[in-house]
């Protein structure tokens, strides 16, 4: 493991703990920082979220996580639909795979 990366448990109940901690610091912008948030909420509807705050997120991601997950990218791959309906049960998965991935080398 590199020195100056966190140390990060690849598996889904760590992932979702740490999503929810960064989605809640966003939230809490707009006073909304006790709305639930699961495997099947949706970023969109659910949340309420904006393009600008998927940006912030993804500044997040890269904070906790280091270049292993490189949200954008993950976000250049889909339609707008996909967009529109992204789960945090979906970003939780990638996140996941990702992290698995780098591990595996």
């Amino acid at each position: 493991m590199n020195p100056t990366e966190p140390e990060v448990r690849a598996d889904e109940q760590a992932v979702l703990a740490d999503l929810t901690r960064m989605l809640r610091t966003l939230l809490e912008e707009y006073g909304d920082d006790d709305a639930e948030i699961g495997m099947d909420t949706t970023f969109n509807r659910d949340l309420e979220l904006e393009s600008i705050d998927l940006v912030t997120l993804a500044g997040l991601l890269e904070e906790r996580y280091g270049k292993r997950v490189n949200f954008a990218e993950f976000l250049a791959g889909m339609e707008f639909d996909e967009i529109i309906g992204l789960t945090v049960g979906r970003l939780v998965e990638f996140v996941v795979w990702s992290l698995k991935a780098t591990e595996a080398g």
